[in-house]
């Protein structure tokens, strides 16, 4: 692996081992014995989007290893008054051992991989959320012991977690559904690599028969955009009965996981009593973006 620009990067044994590497660091981190795998390293945190989770989680994360994490809001490089990527990549690559850039396209991310020379992290493109995804199937596999053969079903838009959880699930052996207002469907290229997989992938615009007996069921928020807006009030048409509810999650199996990437957007994508009473696995999944973030960083940097 010399980049983790999306799940498709990754081979399942890939993915297993950065899992692996996870739950280890996981354990040294609550042992109060990180060792100091970055020391020495220097890492490039670039942010063009709002960040909570991925920013603080990068940073604690670095520090905890031993390197530098250095935080940058892009629109304040020089790339913010327009200096070509290009440019800034092949200084960047000159300065850092290793980036981390949360932005819109996933095709500029592609760039500062293929002119900095130095390994790339996806920390959120409109395409894919690769880290996310990590520390969703991290935190199945801590409450399920396993992940192959699970269903996995995400109710949502079929955006960058829908495109990165279908991959992800399917590369980890689970059985993945996904549910998605007609004009929402994931990525082509996605669905044409989870074609591939047969009966273990389903879409469907039925969130009852996406849930059937599913043993995860995940979501995301589906709207964003101004309050107000035209965007805005289309998508609450668009999604109205795709909210995450206690009835609709009958059709999953009694013990079902809920699983939210986060910030949450109660009464929206998923009610205000389904959250709380899934608040534990909900903020497992956030603490463990810090552990698998490491992983990453430990396998790219200190070849774990």
């Amino acid at each position: 692996m010399k980049n983790l620009l999306k799940m498709g990067d990754l081979s399942p044994a890939e993915l297993t081992h950065i899992l692996d590497v996870a739950d280890q660091l996981k354990a040294d981190c609550k042992a109060g014995r990180t060792a100091p795998l970055l020391a020495g390293k220097s890492v490039a945190l670039l942010f063009s989007k709002a960040s909570t989770r991925t920013r603080t989680s990068f940073e604690v994360g670095v520090y905890q290893m031993g390197g530098l994490g250095n935080y940058m809001n892009t629109a304040e490089l020089q790339a913010g008054r327009g200096e070509p990527l290009r440019d800034t990549a092949r200084v960047l690559g000159r300065y850092y051992d290793c980036a981390v850039w949360r932005t819109y396209r996933q095709r500029d991310l592609e760039e500062l991989a293929e002119l900095s020379g130095i390994p790339v992290i996806n920390g959120l493109t409109d395409y894919a959320h690769p880290c996310q995804v990590l520390a969703d199937l991290m935190t199945i596999r801590e409450r399920r012991g396993t992940l192959a053969g699970l269903k996995l079903c995400f109710v949502g838009d079929g955006s960058n977690m829908a495109n990165s959880l279908i991959v992800g699930g399917l590369l980890a052996g689970m059985q993945v559904s996904c549910v998605c207002p007609p004009g929402y469907r994931p990525a082509a290229d996605v669905l044409m690599f989870a074609h591939k997989y047969g009966d273990a992938f389903h879409l469907t615009t039925d969130p009852a028969e996406g849930l059937r007996d599913a043993d995860i069921v995940a979501t995301a928020a589906w709207n964003t955009t101004a309050p107000g807006t035209a965007e805005n009030e289309q998508r609450l048409r668009d999604f109205v009965g795709f909210q995450l509810t206690g009835r609709l999650l009958e059709n999953a199996k009694p013990d079902a996981l809920v699983l939210h990437c986060l910030p949450a957007h109660r009464g929206e994508e998923i009610s205000t009593a389904l959250f709380e009473q899934h608040a534990d696995e909900i903020f497992d999944e956030a603490e463990n973006r810090l552990h698998v973030q490491k992983a990453v960083l430990a396998v790219l940097l200190a070849g774990k």
